[in-house]
């Protein structure tokens, strides 16, 4: 199997590569040099997918029996567009990675695939769904335009040769935006730690090797069409995800778990200051069974947090990203709540 994978560095992308040169595939990784190294065992070629002389440079480099698309995270769909063009007559297969934030009703209902998609056309800029300043109300910026860029592979390599995943939250050794690495390195710390929601709150995160795998599976396969690609619907609780964190980190400190009604009143913002704590209702109710009866398969939790401890043990280092900065609670603010649920 000869393999393009667009990024192929960090997280994702690397998993992916790393997996495939696994595998025995060839593989070539298509970057701009930036972030990461190049995996072992690949092929890498530097070029800016914005730029239409490096795409044709790159083209000129295949065939490619696939092309895994994960680095379309920050592009237009336009710009998604003119890579996938590019490479369509020298690739059979298009994997694109998406995220169920495409789906209208995220994060407040329950997803399938066949929940409805948002607006996002594929020749979008980069200015498409955005609000502008000052306004309020549902922000689906992001969300259109992974929609439009998913459209957008389907446009230039037709529906049949497309599969496109929809993971939600993504976990594992080489995380860039930091929610399971903060919590590791807050349970390290020992002591008092606030607990967000109620301790039996179904979750389903995904291992990003998991992922890895079911992308490569897809690049392989004649299947086409959508799949969302997270663990199964009460795969694990948020109590099984910290207390793993605090296993794997020594036993030092003890959950103090604060009601949701407790952390609203106190502003801690959802989503990142107590990262992967949201009260929306459909944020862990995404149907991937789909995925599973294609191939899909999903490591226990567990294990995702043994190794991004080992990972970061080992001096392992993400890249460099302004989401991780986004992550964790303040001590002070912790410790104010912490004392406040004690008095």
């Amino acid at each position: 199997m000869d393999l393009l994978v667009l990024g192929g560095t960090w997280f994702l992308g690397r998993a992916v590569a790393d997996a495939a040169i696994r595998r025995g595939w060839t593989v070539t990784v298509f970057n701009r040099g930036r972030s990461g190294t190049t995996p072992v065992g690949t092929r890498s070629i530097h070029g800016d997918r914005t730029v239409p002389d490096d795409l044709l440079r790159l083209a000129q480099h295949g065939p490619w029996d696939a092309v895994i698309d994960t680095s379309a995270s920050e592009l237009a769909p336009r710009d998604v567009f003119a890579g996938a063009e590019a490479l369509e007559s020298v690739a059979d297969k298009y994997v694109y990675i998406s995220t169920v934030n495409a789906y209208r009703g995220w994060p407040d209902q329950s997803l399938s695939e066949s929940s409805e998609v948002l607006d996002g056309p594929p020749d979008a800029d980069a200015e498409y769904g955005r609000l502008p300043a000052g306004w309020t109300g549902s922000d689906w910026y992001y969300g259109r335009q992974k929609a439009g860029a998913e459209r957008a592979s389907v446009a230039a390599f037709g529906p049949e040769r497309v599969s496109i995943l929809r993971p939600g939250v993504i976990l594992g050794p080489g995380e860039y935006v930091g929610r399971l690495p903060w919590w590791l390195r807050r349970t390290e710390k020992g002591g008092p730690v606030l607990a967000p929601g109620d301790p039996a709150r179904k979750i389903q995160p995904v291992d990003v090797r998991d992922v890895a795998d079911f992308a490569l599976q897809q690049a392989a396969s004649p299947t086409h069409g959508a799949f969302n690609v997270t663990a199964p619907i009460g795969h694990d609780t948020m109590a099984g995800l910290l207390e793993a964190c605090l296993e794997v980190t020594g036993n030092n400190g003890h959950l103090v778990w604060a009601h949701d009604d407790t952390l609203i009143a106190h502003q801690v913002q959802q989503w990142t200051e107590l990262p992967l704590w949201r009260t929306h209702t459909g944020v862990w109710l995404v149907d991937s069974s789909e995925a599973r009866a294609a191939g899909l398969r999903c490591r226990p939790l567990v294990e995702t947090v043994r190794a991004t401890w080992q990972w970061l043990q080992s001096g392992g280092m993400p890249v460099e990203h302004p989401r991780w900065d986004e992550h964790g609670i303040a001590p002070a603010k912790e410790a104010k709540i912490l004392a406040d649920l004690s008095g």
